[in-house]
């Protein structure tokens, strides 16, 4: 079964195609990035396997037209993977933010694109974005099933006590504030990959997830299940991340607002594009530039990756104490995968309990690794996400369901 698999920002499209045979069983025949839709500088990046990477410049009006212009890529004669659209037996998009309607992926329909539409309000950077290119799919493949995985599905085995906030109840049951988490497909994902790893049974375990890119987020896995997460009723709670402030005191934001003169999507664009690394450093959101610039003295990039660290291991800590105990840490996401000072900065603060680290294999981690120290009370392992694999495994089980 062939899945095309997409992941649509408000400006790009992500894709994989992928042949599947099953979980564990399976090729990737082409991946590539859309960025810049609606701008003259249009770039499509299309990366076949066991071909060289191709790049087109062309402008690109909106995610219809983009749309097109991916599946006539995987078609082209030359640097194509398959002979025509009718290949493709499935697509599955990733949605950022299901709330409390969906506690699983599942086939669209109009009453799942109701739902998905009454979430933008949530992840109003996502959920806007992902529904343009479910439609813009449905208009060029109209025939072939669509699925959509949910970054939320994975934590809604969170308990009250987990994702209620201290407002007024009737916010809860008016217009259903609470937390959701983000990032779920992903940690859902390392967990299981990585508790095989360490030899553990997913179904007997305390299990720490700590996906570092861009956005950022801590899960505490108690048993395969999320019982905590960092993210909140957006992507905005949490921890320190490229653009977003992370928590602050609510207080701040009226604060702000009074001072600068700003209106409510003002503020909401502060806290989400200006904030983090570039509200801090002013010339990156990139953490390579921010280990660049610290190397070359610049105190604030240096403030920022200690920030990182600081909230990492309180969020760490945190869980410990909430699971009473931790089998296995695990790191994944850009930032992660690519800083190996980073799981050695935050392990140094769980010494205490015996975790200890194996320096050269944290450098040297490029797969799936454990890179904690044989004699380590606590396992710590390297696990590069693969949110796609995700989405096209539980696209799969769906349309495989229909037959």
């Amino acid at each position: 079964m062939k899945i095309l698999v997409i992941n649509c920002g408000s400006s790009s499209i992500k894709y994989q195609l992928l042949e599947m045979t099953d979980a564990e069983n399976y090729k990737l025949l082409a991946k590539g990035n859309l960025e810049k839709i609606s701008l003259p500088d249009s770039k499509l990046t299309h990366k076949p396997a066991g071909k060289d990477a191709f790049v087109l410049m062309q402008p690109v009006p909106d995610h219809t037209l983009g749309m097109k212009l991916v599946l006539d890529t995987l078609t082209d004669k030359n640097y194509g993977v398959i002979g025509s659209f009718d290949e493709i037996d499935a697509v599955g998009h990733r949605i950022v933010q299901g709330a409390d309607f969906f506690d699983g992926s599942c086939l669209i329909d109009e009453s799942v694109m109701e739902k998905i539409a009454i979430c933008c309000d949530f992840a109003p950077l996502h959920n806007p974005a992902h529904i343009l290119g479910i439609r813009a799919m449905q208009k060029v493949l109209p025939k072939v099933p669509q699925v959509v995985v949910f970054d939320t599905a994975f934590h809604q085995t969170m308990e009250p006590k987990a994702f209620m906030y201290a407002l007024p109840y009737e916010y809860y049951e008016k217009y259903r504030i609470r937390r959701y988490g983000a990032h779920g497909t992903s940690h859902y994902y390392v967990s299981r990959r990585g508790a095989k790893k360490a030899g553990l049974d997913i179904n007997n375990s305390k299990i720490i997830t700590c996906h570092i890119g861009n956005g950022s987020s801590v899960t505490a896995i108690l048993n395969g299940k999320s019982i905590d997460t960092s993210m909140g009723f957006t992507p905005l709670e949490g921890m320190i991340m490229g653009t977003r402030c992370g928590t602050i005191d609510a207080n701040i934001v009226p604060y702000i607002m009074k001072k600068e003169g700003l209106t409510p999507d003002e503020m909401t664009d502060l806290m989400n594009k200006k904030s983090g690394f570039i509200g801090l450093q002013k010339k990156s959101s990139d953490m390579r530039d921010m280990v660049c610039f610290s190397e070359q003295g610049d105190k604030r990039a240096q403030l920022v990756r200690d920030m990182v660290v600081h909230h990492i291991t309180k969020l760490v800590g945190g869980y410990i104490a909430e699971m009473n105990g931790v089998d296995l840490l695990i790191f994944t996401a850009g930032i992660a995968e690519n800083n190996p000072w980073l799981p050695l900065a935050v392990c140094k603060h769980f010494e205490y309990m015996g975790l200890k680290m194996d320096v050269e294999a944290t450098n040297a981690a490029r797969d799936e690794s454990i890179i904690s120290a044989p004699d380590s009370s606590v396992k710590v392992a390297m696990i590069p996400t693969n949110e796609e694999l995700m989405i096209a495994i539980d696209t799969m089980n769906i349309v495989n369901g229909l037959k």
